[in-house]
């Protein structure tokens, strides 16, 4: 009983409530999150919509996705986080009822491109009020908790929605928009605002003229996020794991039929997966805490790319079902410092606009993984895995290169923090 004790402490002690309640949120908001998961299907069956038309529309939500973790990113810092996450969830609460009893192919085309904006302001701003309730010393954990919650609500989503687009397609959208209504119930019943009203302060660039002899200057806002190179660095990073992580869902299958192996097979890898993150996410925090972020993250970066490399003499399923376990452990170890430094190096006025900069690596790399991966599958064969291996581990040392500047820079940032006074209640921070 001791032991379980102390595993529930290391694991999700000390979390503040408000951290619950947004986890409990993000837990719905992802479990309903599913008609988009059937959007091509929907077009093609129900909709009478050819292939190459069904794509472009999916391709809509996803470049309407890109732009809303931009816009989710500004306006949490400048609205709020409660206020964004309400205003998104409402939102796509409205789309999908509208998506559900939408007929036109053009209208269709324009609310799932609307539909990829509100569903990815969310993201943000999750993070961001998380980073503002949990004190630094907790953050790991909570960032675990978070990878969990988001990988369980996809695994509920992706059972949900084969049922339900059985039944009915209407159904699907109304049920979703239904569960996104419930998140927001949440958010509004028990999250506060979580943004603290600040002046623009010591640990930011200083401010620079607009223009040659301009009396206006400069304040800090997204460019500052897209001109801070080690946060960059990092970003770029993220992207190497990010185009690795997405092999399974992008080349991997194409691998695997060349191989001789069907879908039944590509599913079952794809599960145990996902069944690892969900049973053995909750003890990672055990295993990285005692060290450095960096160290954790060279470490996970290469067993991503080892997993991945294996790939190149694999021609049984077996071997695909190990190297899955090598690649999934990668992920989950990979989760809580890449968070929690993505946090450490935001300026607390800033915090939502870098996480939107940072989660632009994960439509970029959907866009190069399929896009590169495919060509380098088809002319090179298994070689390509060799590729991806190599990437991985040149990503890895890159993390081992950057951590002790990155940490010396996050150090900086906390004293300028520490210095910095209390400023009046009704500062509002820059545009």
């Amino acid at each position: 009983m001791h032991t379980l004790r102390r595993w529930w402490h290391d694991t999700a002690g000390g979390l503040p409530a408000t951290f619950w309640y947004l986890w409990a949120g993000l837990l719905i908001n992802r479990a309903g999150a599913f008609a988009m998961l059937f959007l091509s299907l929907y077009l093609t069956d129900a909709r009478g919509a050819s292939e190459a038309l069904a794509g472009t529309v999916v391709g809509a939500y996803g470049a309407g996705g890109a732009a809303g973790v931009l816009l989710g990113g500004v306006l949490a810092d400048r609205w709020g986080r409660r206020a964004t996450l309400l205003a998104a969830h409402l939102a796509t609460a409205g789309l999908m009822v509208a998506l559900a009893f939408s007929r036109p192919l053009v209208l269709i085309a324009v609310l799932s491109a609307l539909v990829g904006v509100v569903h990815s302001m969310p993201s943000p701003a999750f993070v961001a009020a998380i980073v503002d309730v949990v004190p630094a010393q907790r953050r790991s954990r909570a960032f675990n908790l978070q990878f969990w919650a988001f990988n369980l609500g996809m695994a509920v989503a992706s059972l949900l929605a084969g049922v339900l687009a059985e039944a009915s397609f209407t159904a699907l959208f109304l049920v979703d928009a239904g569960a996104t209504l419930a998140a927001a119930g949440v958010i509004a019943w028990k999250v506060p605002e979580t943004l603290r009203r600040t002046a623009p302060t010591a640990d930011l660039p200083p401010p620079t003229p607009s223009a040659p002899g301009a009396s206006r200057v400069r304040q800090p806002g997204l460019h500052t996020a897209l001109t801070d190179r080690t946060f960059l660095v990092f970003v770029g990073l993220t992207f190497v794991l990010a185009v690795l992580t997405l092999q399974t869902s992008t080349i991997m299958p194409l691998a695997m039929r060349a191989d001789g192996l069907g879908p039944s097979a590509y599913g079952l890898v794809v599960a145990l997966g996902g069944a690892l993150i969900v049973i053995g996410q909750l003890f990672v925090p055990r295993l990285i805490d005692r060290h450095r972020k960096a160290v954790v993250l060279a470490a996970s970066t290469a067993l991503l790319a080892l997993g991945f490399g294996v790939l190149a003499v694999a021609d049984e399923l077996a071997v695909y079902l190990g190297a899955a376990v090598v690649w999934t452990v990668g992920s989950m170890l990979a989760a809580p410092p890449n968070a929690q430094i993505n946090a450490d190096l935001a300026p607390p006025q800033l915090r939502a606009r870098y996480q939107s900069v940072f989660y632009l690596t994960f439509p970029a790399a959907a866009f190069v993984a399929p896009t590169l991966g495919g060509v380098s599958l088809q002319y090179l064969g298994d070689r390509h895995w060799l590729i991806v291996g190599g990437l991985g581990l040149l990503a890895a040392l890159g993390h081992l290169l950057a951590g002790p500047p990155r940490e010396r820079h996050v150090a900086a940032l906390r004293r300028a923090a520490d210095r910095e006074p209390t400023p009046p209640a009704d500062r509002v921070p820059a545009a």
